[in-house]
């Protein structure tokens, strides 16, 4: 994997990181997010969200890196990236993290609360598509005009 992929991919998951982060502040949920590390409090919180988001961002470049070339694939791709980590992260893996069991969140009223969180995830999916979409148009553009 070249490395400008993955740097793209850090990039838009901090981009889309800070975007998210900035509606969990205002929900009240970095504490809790914080709590999967011990450390209940916002700061600890946001530190981990961006630390993941980061993360999240460069393996977003090995599943859709050669998929994505331009805008309309970028924000498709960060769609269903967002929705599949929606269902991984406060699903599946938050609840266990915390000690609350394996499929806890599985049902429709739990999911249905968690509603805004998939508003969150699509919108750090969004983000995160566009950043790397409008990175890989610019270094295509600059190929071909090195080309000539």
């Amino acid at each position: 994997m070249d490395t400008s992929n993955l740097r793209r991919g850090i990039y838009g998951g901090l981009a889309g990181g800070l975007l998210f982060g900035a509606m969990l502040g205002m929900m009240g949920m970095l504490p809790m997010i914080g709590q999967m590390i011990g450390l209940p409090n916002a700061f600890a919180g946001f530190a981990l969200h961006m630390v993941n988001s980061a993360i999240i961002g460069a393996a977003f470049a090995f599943v859709f890196g050669k998929i994505v070339t331009e805008i309309r694939s970028g924000l498709l791709s960060g769609v269903v990236y967002g929705v599949a980590w929606w269902l991984l992260g406060p699903l599946t893996l938050m609840p266990l993290f915390m000690g609350m069991g394996m499929g806890v969140n599985w049902n429709l009223s739990a999911a249905a609360a968690m509603l805004p969180s998939l508003a969150g995830h699509v919108l750090y999916g969004l983000v995160l598509g566009a950043v790397y979409a409008l990175g890989s148009e610019r270094r295509l553009a600059y190929a071909a005009a090195s080309s000539r």
